[in-house]
């Protein structure tokens, strides 16, 4: 077993390959912050659309990624090293698979994965989240 120094998780093999920024940003503006570029500006985005969406959600950092939270999780988002990836649970994505995937986006259990650079999808991003504010009893995203 090897841990890492920065974030203490523990791992089968030495220098496992993680993503972990030892100190865990406490809010969503230092999550986007700790990032540049086409990321943070993609995240900039895709944070303010979600927000005109779900104004009564609140802004919260849940399993270290921005998460809307109103009554139980509705959707989160998280940066990946060639993705932006969107959590909206395994029902939203099993509703929208269509839709994702004439995009050409990956969408698997519970994740879409938007690579970065292309153009955001604010629409479905948007018509997801009230998706999930709607049907929350069966979003299965997590209820912490």
């Amino acid at each position: 077993m090897w841990k890492c120094d920065k974030c203490g998780r523990e791992f089968k093999r030495k220098n496992q390959s993680h993503s972990c920024s030892g100190d865990k940003p406490n809010t969503i503006d230092e999550y986007i912050n700790s990032f540049d570029g086409i990321k943070k500006d993609t995240m900039d985005i895709v944070r303010k659309e979600i927000k005109d969406v779900l104004p009564d959600a609140t802004e919260t950092i849940k399993w270290g990624m921005p998460t809307y939270f109103q009554g139980e999780n509705i959707i989160h988002f998280a940066a990946h090293k060639n993705h932006l990836g969107i959590y909206p649970g395994e029902e939203a994505i099993s509703e929208f698979k269509e839709k994702i995937e004439a995009l050409r986006h990956v969408a698997l259990k519970g994740i879409w994965r938007i690579p970065w650079g292309e153009e955001i999808p604010i629409k479905l991003i948007q018509e997801i989240a009230l998706y999930n504010l709607n049907n929350r009893k069966n979003t299965n995203i997590g209820k912490k």
